[in-house]
């Protein structure tokens, strides 16, 4: 009987130890799933940076949307109004229109409502003026050029070194 009771005793202290050590495993299985997720993140982040830079340098030296010519470009403006915050990342002015370019690593249809919603929220000095959108990416599927090109959007993409823009049969001023 006495030698069950041990048995059952070091079965116990056993168990309390290798609970002990898979709790100490769980940690630091979080901590790594943690690190990692922040490191994925940044990866995603670190490609919507380049895009963004490269269409930024793109359009400082040819700052057109097809044949319409802008007068200076701004990265990264940010408005606040209250509790509402929208980032643009590429706006384009001149003296009576301005374009806002929502630039993506890789561009999905979803992006483009988010294009839309800008407009609505955009500054009161740019109300009279002409706007134009446009979608700009490394890479965007064909269903989303079509219905980039069929809301009146600009599609900018990457060619070798150059940016080609295109546009619908109808442009829309917004």
């Amino acid at each position: 009987m006495q030698v069950l009771l041990l048995t059952v005793k070091n079965l116990h202290e056993a168990q309390r130890a290798t609970d002990e050590q898979m709790s100490r495993n769980d940690k630091r299985l979080t901590e790594k799933l943690d690190r990692m997720g922040i490191t994925l993140g940044n990866i995603g982040q670190n490609q919507g940076n380049v895009a963004e830079e490269f269409f930024f340098q793109s359009l400082i030296k040819d700052n057109r949307l097809s044949s319409i010519c802008f007068d200076d470009v701004v990265k990264g403006m940010e408005k606040h109004r209250g509790q509402i915050q929208e980032e643009y990342g590429l706006m384009m002015t001149n003296g009576d229109a301005i374009g806002i370019v929502e630039v993506k690593y890789k561009a999905h249809e979803n992006d483009l409502d988010k294009l839309d919603r800008k407009f609505k929220k955009l500054f009161p000095i740019y109300k009279n003026y002409k706007q134009y959108g446009a979608i700009a990416s490394f890479h965007i599927n064909d269903d989303a050029k079509k219905e980039a090109l069929r809301r009146g959007y600009f599609v900018l993409q990457r060619s070798g070194d150059l940016v080609h823009t295109e546009s619908g049969d109808h442009l829309t001023v917004l």
